[in-house]
């Protein structure tokens, strides 16, 4: 049988049958025997249309005889009673004589989809080589180039003869080495390649090269020897220039809207423009825009800009030209962008803007191309973008200067925008910045992290704030706030409003009933304005009202219960990310904003699971022009769990979902607070109900100290004994005669409370020498870090905390 790389009807490999004038076979070969299926015995002596499917159409098989050798395809029956399909070929033999009878013939045979298989094969190889769009070339085992189709690069600087040559000693010897890196890989593994990008450059003329998609792939001898190499190449060099391109916009795109401040747009900007599109690259800005001031228009013919950025590298080194030089720049003669295609050093008059001579960014770096952009926006000039090629990269053409011109347009655009919102939300984000807290805390029942983007429109920045505040009993509250307005009166009031908030948190109010407190508050204030506006008390002026109006929603979260409650004055509900990957919304009953007054604020309680996300926000955030409030928040809440917000940093995943989320240019603070729950685990809680008999303050003692113990904290034993013993004492002596509760808490801190039904305050004096009692609060505050009390439903908690051993 015939490999698949032999024709199958060449003598070595056919089926041979020996048949004289007549038909008659005289001899096979043992292919013979196996291709018919029958034994030479059984052949020999036999007419050959005997052997035919069909017999009869043997006159018209041997009238379609066209010369002295010819081929036919038949179908012939198979020992076993089945049909095969043959091609074969007829080989005449000289006769002895010239009787017709006496010829002799030679008949080659094979399997008909053998012979159609070797002959596609054939035809596409022959098509391979004489096809130019896809290069194609062989290679020997010493990737000698043995056979090729088309030249290997569309321009000059080949031989021409390239059979016997390595790469080497016609290509770039770096280009040569990496391909034949690969394609030894390909002849000692047997792995084809796909699809590889390789630089190709001549030796005589290197050039910018070309990029050409190299696959490769082993060829074997028919005894499984390597024989060499194939490999298919494709030029590719205006696609993937193409895709640069586009992939510069897009990167461009992103990076210029990350940030609103000048230095950091115009170092992401170069950043960006070098080494894609440039060795080096330098941004100058107006000076006016550094000092927030308006820039000079357009068609002024002198400008004074500073070299706010640079990047790239030369030769391999890193270039790094002065940044906040001063530079005289005329770009009156070259409103739009310039290409220079060479060096040509400074004019007479000593400017150094387009189209006169391109400037160098460091004296004596060989540079072979150059293009400056202007930076533009509202007719106003706010700087330039120029780029530099060395080395042997290829100069500057049409296309890169529309490129970088598109570019150019969007960073104008950001660096306006920068430059507005600087100069007037400057003042105002410094006071903003001073009254918030930081931007991540981590406390016993949260971990928290927040993102604020202040608004960007002429009035600065809003009243927008959040807040942290850590309660008794390592509870804490969360709390988002948004005041109507912007400008620093925005401002002064958040911080009224947050100071206030933290006031009222230390009595450890309920949270409907805080903000019914802080809805009084903002209603006085109000009053106030109007009267300092209209110089008496009256009626509130609209706006007076759009002065101090303010949204608020205020969180407590306990970690040894797992309860959360909350209740909103007109602010949007918090989100609330399960750890099973569900994000919801706590249907919350939001009230009327502060200020408003006349209806009470419904409080919501629920049990939130140790590890869930809360996400509270402004407004801001989900609101977009002319689009519905529903929209914003759900995809806040997809992005929310497409965010992964459940195992991520919180500070990533606020950012991010900020990022997406936040319209640009802003209309309105941004505020996002971010918080994990964490919950005290049962082994590190216990509580103790205590019947109101002074006859159980031993019992107390005892179960604190046998606690304490098992936790490992017998350093505090002393002093925690005494302060239950006091607080379970004061409990029994004015509890009224309900039972008291006792309940020691280990977080990063050790929390003893004891709570009763009695709504007693619970005030320290210092007792005189001759008084037997009075004592106990003092000695309590002496000896622990906090204490205090708070009112509950059912009566009063007084808590103490002190810092574990070793704690700082």
């Amino acid at each position: 049988m015939a490999r698949s790389n032999e024709d199958p009807l060449d003598a070595g490999n056919a089926a041979g049958l020996l048949v004289d004038g007549a038909g008659t076979i005289l001899g096979c070969t043992p292919a013979a025997e196996t291709l018919l299926t029958r034994p030479a015995e059984d052949l020999c002596g036999r007419r050959l249309q005997e052997l035919l499917a069909d017999p009869a159409g043997w006159p018209g098989i041997m009238a379609r005889r066209d010369g002295p050798v010819w081929e036919g395809r038949v179908a012939v029956r198979e020992a076993g009673g089945g049909e095969a399909d043959i091609v074969f070929r007829v080989l005449p033999l000289a006769p002895e004589q010239p009787d017709r009878d006496a010829s002799r013939f030679f008949l080659l045979g094979a399997p008909w989809p053998l012979v159609v298989r070797w002959r596609q094969d054939h035809a596409f190889m022959q098509e391979l080589f004489l096809q130019e769009r896809v290069g194609f070339a062989m290679f020997d085992r010493e990737l000698r180039l043995v056979r090729t189709n088309t030249q290997l690069l569309p321009y000059t600087g080949l031989p021409d003869e390239l059979g016997g040559l390595h790469l080497a000693e016609f290509l770039w010897s770096e280009d040569a080495r990496v391909i034949e890196e690969r394609l030894r890989d390909v002849l000692a593994t047997g792995t084809p390649l796909v699809s590889m990008d390789a630089l190709v450059r001549t030796r005589i003329e290197p050039g910018t090269g070309r990029i050409m998609a190299l696959s490769a792939f082993r060829l074997q001898e028919p005894d499984g020897r390597v024989m060499g190499v194939t490999a298919l190449f494709t030029d590719v060099t205006e696609q993937r220039g193409a895709q640069e391109r586009l992939d510069l916009l897009h990167r461009a795109t992103a990076v210029l809207g990350n940030s609103l401040s000048v230095a950091e747009t115009t170092q992401d900007l170069a950043d960006v423009l070098a080494p894609v599109l440039a060795d080096l690259a330098a941004v100058d800005i107006a000076e006016a825009v550094f000092a927030h001031e308006e820039p000079g228009p357009a068609h002024q013919r002198h400008h004074l800009l500073r070299r706010a950025a640079v990047a790239g590298a030369a030769d391999g080194q890193q270039i790094v030209p002065r940044v906040g030089g001063a530079l005289r720049v005329d770009i009156s003669e070259a409103p739009r962008g310039h290409v220079w295609p060479r060096l040509a050093g400074r004019g007479p008059d000593g400017t150094d803007g387009a189209p006169g001579p391109m400037p160098s960014p460091v004296p004596g770096l060989d540079v072979r191309s150059g293009m400056s952009v202007p930076l533009r926006a509202r007719g106003k000039l706010l700087g330039r973008v120029t780029v530099w090629r060395t080395g042997r990269r290829r100069p500057f053409g049409a296309d890169d200067l529309a490129l970088l011109e598109e570019v150019a347009s969007r960073a104008a655009l950001v660096v306006d925008n920068a430059r507005r919102y600087a100069r007037e939300r400057h003042a105002s984000v410094s006071l903003q910045r001073s009254l918030l807290p930081p931007t991540s805390t981590e406390t016993a029942a949260v971990q928290s992290a927040s993102v604020y983007h202040p608004t960007d429109t002429a009035g600065g920045v809003s009243g927008d704030w959040f807040d942290v505040i850590p309660l008794s009993s390592a509870r804490v509250a969360l709390v988002v706030g948004d005041v109507v307005g912007h400008g620093l009166q925005a401002t002064a009031m958040m911080g009224r409003l947050r100071t206030a908030v933290r006031t009222l948190a230390d009595l450890d109010l309920e949270p409907d009933e805080l903000l019914t407190h802080l809805d009084d508050l903002v209603s006085q204030l109000t009053i106030e304005s109007s009267t300092y506006e209209n110089g008496t008390a009256g009626s509130t002026p609209q706006s007076a009202y759009d002065s101090f109006g303010a949204t608020c929603l205020y969180v407590t979260y306990d970690p040894v219960s797992r309860q959360c409650a909350m209740a909103s004055a007109g602010h949007p509900p918090p989100a609330l990310l399960a750890p099973d990957g569900t994000a919801r919304y706590v249907d919350v009953s939001p009230g009327p904003p502060l200020g408003v007054g006349g209806l009470p604020f419904e409080p919501v309680e629920l049990e939130i699971e140790p590890g869930s996300v809360l996400a509270l926000y402004t407004d801001g955030l989900v609101e977009r022009p002319r689009a519905d409030l529903d929209e914003g928040m759900a995809a806040l809440r997809k992005r929310l769990t497409t965010a992964n917000a459940l195992d991520r940093p919180l500070r990533d995943v606020g950012r991010e979902v900020v990022a997406d989320l936040a319209p640009s240019p802003l209309s309105d603070d941004v505020t996002l607070l971010l918080a994990r729950t964490r919950g005290v685990s049962a082994q590190d809680s216990v509580r103790w109900v205590l019947e109101p008999d002074p006859a159980v303050v031993a019992d107390a003692r005892a179960l604190v100290v046998r606690q304490l113990s098992r936790w490992g904290l017998d350093e505090l034993a002393f002093t925690t004994e005494l302060v239950a013993s006091e607080l379970v004492t004061n409990a029994i002596r004015y509890a009224g005669g309900g039972p008291v509760e006792l309940r020691l808490i280990r977080t990063s801190t050790l929390i003893c409370e004891v709570s009763d039904p009695s709504s007693t305050q619970p005030r320290m004096r210092r007792a005189r020498a001759t008084e037997e009692g009075g004592r106990g609060l003092f000695l309590i505050a002496q000896l622990t870090e906090r204490w205090g009390s708070r009112y509950t439903r059912h009566g009063k908690t007084i808590w103490t905390e002190q810092p574990l051993p070793g704690s700082p």
